[in-house]
């Protein structure tokens, strides 16, 4: 890989990263799980790092291994960001 290319991913996973860290995790139960498009469809509660009333909505979930096991019914924690001017998942977890 040159190392240009190197430099911009590293770039990107930090930024992710950084995004993750703050934001805060929010409760939400599964509508809808979309493997092949890589979305999923929450009924979210206040996302705060958005400013976004709670309400049910369609997110991209760029890694589908944050998908493996989830299920419609399913009640999780997730972070999400605007990345590329998409709402994205950075984080999912089933809720405890």
């Amino acid at each position: 890989m040159p190392k240009f290319h190197q430099l911009l991913l590293t770039t990107l996973l930090f930024g992710v990263g950084l995004a993750a860290s703050a934001a805060e995790p929010t409760e939400a139960e599964v509508r809808k799980v979309d493997l092949s498009a890589g979305k999923i469809t929450l009924k979210h509660g206040e996302i705060k790092n958005l400013e976004m009333p709670p309400m049910t909505m369609v997110f991209q979930v760029p890694n589908p291994g944050l998908l493996g096991g989830i299920k419609a019914g399913d009640k999780v924690r997730f972070t999400a960001d605007k990345v590329n001017g998409a709402y994205t998942v950075l984080t999912l977890e089933l809720a405890k």
